[in-house]
């Protein structure tokens, strides 16, 4: 559904800011709570929470994170979900959200209201209040930014540093040819599996793979060592190659180092009993040099802004 409409009475001009922020109210319902720890306020209040809190900030852009053959509610659901890939990829789990919103006047009503009730919808799933936002006008744009709040699941969070020489590269699911398949749209956050991850001892980095494995492994990559993957390893989507699963980007699957000396076999024993239809691949392994017959990622780019 193209998201601009030709028709004053069907987009967001006829409303207007007040009319249209009581029609999100509407459309996001038990999503959102009622002021002052929802909408309706400056600021939101959020209730403490124990432990390390987490922050992270993504958005959707017509044009470029979605085009008119996304559904607008698959679009609202994205957005969620793109931020939700972040805090799995230390262990996190949300607790708030806020969504700033630029929108052209000739905006289709109908596809704002698809928008905001798949968001309302996946927020439910996943547990996440909208407790606020804002919305600007800007001529020819459409976007969305979400910022998530969330808190540590248990007493460690997962950064990207602390994979050492000799450490084994593990990655779940599949990856290559998100843009084809829908997979962009239609996958699911790796929440839990974030969670578990976090609390085995052996694993030490972990992060989302969002913008392509080959660039997304060079910040797990510790100083004075290369990623040596086996490409016959990698878990290639339905109709994509390797260079594909290194490079095509929007897989938000989790990309992380076991140490060198973990029991890989009980690892992939624990993993089974606890996620048996997620799959779970060692694909290559920290190494000072890059052996012979290995795969270098450096070979591949992922996306990268601005360039």
């Amino acid at each position: 559904m193209h998201p601009f409409t030709k028709r004053f009475h069907d987009s967001v001009s006829a409303l207007g800011e007040e009319k249209l922020i009581a029609a999100l109210r509407r459309w996001l319902g038990r999503a959102s709570p009622k002021s002052p720890f929802g909408i309706g306020d400056d600021c939101a209040v959020l209730p403490p929470v124990r432990g390390p809190q987490l922050i992270t900030v993504d958005p959707v852009i017509y044009g470029r994170h979605f085009d008119d053959s996304v559904p607008a509610r698959a679009v609202g659901a994205k957005l969620l979900k793109r931020n939700l890939s972040d805090l799995a990829a230390m262990g996190g789990r949300p607790t708030a959200a806020v969504l700033a919103l630029t929108l052209d006047a000739r905006i289709s009503t109908a596809w704002l209201e698809g928008f905001y009730r798949g968001l309302a919808t996946c927020a439910r799933q996943y547990g996440v209040p909208v407790v606020g936002g804002d919305i600007a006008q800007a001529d020819g744009i459409l976007a969305a930014s979400l910022t998530l709040l969330g808190a540590a699941t248990g007493p460690r969070v997962l950064t990207r540093a602390g994979a050492r020489l000799g450490d084994w590269i593990f990655v779940t699911g599949k990856l290559g040819g998100s843009l084809t398949c829908g997979h962009h749209f239609k996958f699911k956050p790796r929440l839990a599996e974030g969670a578990w991850l976090a609390r085995r001892a052996e694993v030490r980095a972990m992060m989302d793979v969002s913008d392509g494995l080959a660039k997304d492994l060079r910040a797990l990559t510790p100083s004075g060592t290369v990623a040596a993957l086996t490409a016959s390893a990698l878990p290639c989507r339905a109709g994509a190659n390797v260079g594909a699963a290194l490079a095509d980007g929007e897989d938000y699957e989790l990309v992380f180092a076991v140490a060198a000396r973990a029991d890989l076999a009980a690892l992939r024993r624990a993993w089974r009993r606890a996620f048996p239809r997620t799959r779970l691949s060692c694909i290559g392994r920290f190494t000072r040099t890059m052996p012979a017959g290995a795969l270098d990622p450096g070979s591949y780019h992922g996306y990268e802004h601005l360039r």
